[in-house]
This record gives C-alpha cells, sequence and structure tokens, in this order.
C-alpha cells in the first residue's frame, strides 16, 4: 500500500465512500469521526495528507487544521458542505490547499489528492542568491539574511515566484496560477493579504528594507535593492 491520508469526517456514508476510492487507489486511509482524535493521530512524517470536514461534532476543521499544522507542515483538504465564498477565503487563508464542497465526485478528490502530492514531491537543489534570499524546494523553506522565514504555504510559493524573477510584475492572476491548486476558486484579494503577512516578516529580519513592491493597478514584482 502507498501513502496515509488522514480523514477527519463525522458522516460513516461519506468516509466509507473516500476510504473505498482512496484504496482503490493504493492509498491508506486514517479515519477519524472526532477532530480531536484525529489531531491527536498525527506525527511528522504519520501521513501524507489530511482531509478535513469543516463542521466536525467537536469544533471547526479551521481550527484542526491550524492544530496540526503547529505539529507538522501536512497538506490540506477542506471537505465541507458550505460553499460560501468566507469559508472558501478563511480555509485558503489559513494554509489549506484545496477546498471541495459537497456532494462531491470522489474520483475528482483522489485526482485532487494525487496532484498535491506531486507537487509536493518535485524537487530541486537549494539556490542560493545574490538578495540575501535562499530558496530550499526539497524542504519548502526561504532564509532571508540568514534566517528561516515562517511561512505559510501559500506565503512560500508567491515568495518563490517572486524570488525567481527579479523585478518581473505578477498580477495577481498570475501569482494566484503559480501559488494556487485552483486559481479560479480563490480570490484575488487573497494574494494581496499574503502579500501584507509577507511583508510583516521580512520587516522583522530587516526592518529598512522592503523587496516586495506594490504596482498599482498590476501587480507585485521582486526588487532586492529597494529600500524604505
Amino acid at each position: 500500500m502507498g501513502d496515509t491520508i488522514l480523514l477527519i469526517e463525522d458522516e460513516a456514508p461519506i468516509a466509507d465512500t473516500i476510504v473505498y476510492a482512496l484504496a482503490q487507489e493504493g492509498f491508506r486511509c486514517d479515519w477519524h469521526r472526532l477532530g480531536r482524535e484525529g489531531v491527536a493521530a498525527v506525527r511528522p512524517g504519520s501521513h501524507a495528507l489530511a482531509i478535513l470536514d469543516v463542521g466536525l461534532p467537536d469544533g471547526s476543521g479551521f481550527e484542526r487544521c491550524k492544530e496540526i499544522r503547529a505539529i507538522c507542515d501536512l497538506p490540506v483538504i477542506f471537505l465541507t458542505a458550505r460553499g460560501d465564498e468566507i469559508d472558501r477565503v478563511v480555509g485558503l487563508e489559513i494554509g489549506a490547499d484545496d477546498y471541495v464542497v459537497k456532494p462531491f465526485s470522489p474520483r475528482e478528490l483522489v485526482a485532487r489528492i494525487k496532484a498535491i502530492l506531486r507537487r509536493g514531491r518535485s524537487t530541486s537543489a537549494p539556490a542560493a542568491v545574490e538578495t540575501g534570499f535562499v530558496v530550499d524546494e526539497t524542504k519548502a523553506r526561504i532564509s532571508f539574511d540568514g534566517q528561516i522565514l515562517d511561512l505559510t504555504r501559500y506565503e512560500f510559493r508567491i515568495l518563490k515566484t517572486l524570488l525567481a524573477e527579479p523585478e518581473r510584475v505578477f498580477s495577481r492572476a498570475q501569482l494566484m496560477d503559480r501559488a494556487w491548486d485552483e486559481p479560479l476558486a480563490s480570490y484575488e484579494r487573497s494574494v494581496d493579504a499574503h502579500i501584507k503577512t509577507l511583508r510583516a516578516k521580512l520587516r522583522t529580519v530587516l526592518p529598512d528594507q522592503d523587496p516586495i513592491q506594490t504596482h498599482r493597478g498590476f501587480g507585485y514584482s521582486f526588487d532586492p535593492l529597494k529600500r524604505t
């Protein structure tokens, strides 16, 4: 059998369908009805990905996602009956990799899982740049002026995209295409929110440097020489 997927879902018929679909594709499934039980099962390296129901009997799936991320950087797909924009934005902004609304196709869900896992396993050698940044894709982290940045999944992808092409102006839509699994299901204001938090994290390292530039009406770029 292949990778183990953590499933936290309180509805047995839905869980049974997912477990069966995963087994058909060679995955193991660690199913838990309650959020606290699922979080308790998480250890670094214990699971390849987590599927979380947003509406759990013992609390919000969003909060359980934060608890899991405090243990390890596990890819997360939210599963919910709710399709409101605010739920989707909240889920994506706390670092979820995807958001699937019930009813859904089990085959599509498995396809999304495979896509996330393939992307996470794509590796390249750590690349040092002259700007003070070091991008290490094998460990999914970026260092700035010798300090490892505490980045969310989407902050990492956005910053990596900007660093790869200094001074190129990326529109919000282009950044969403590079950073999100389902960019059409997200919203451009999410990019602005992630850029804001990225800037704040960079300022904690070098307060006088603001390398991410805003181009009003266009988007964002990385300018290694820009100072505040």
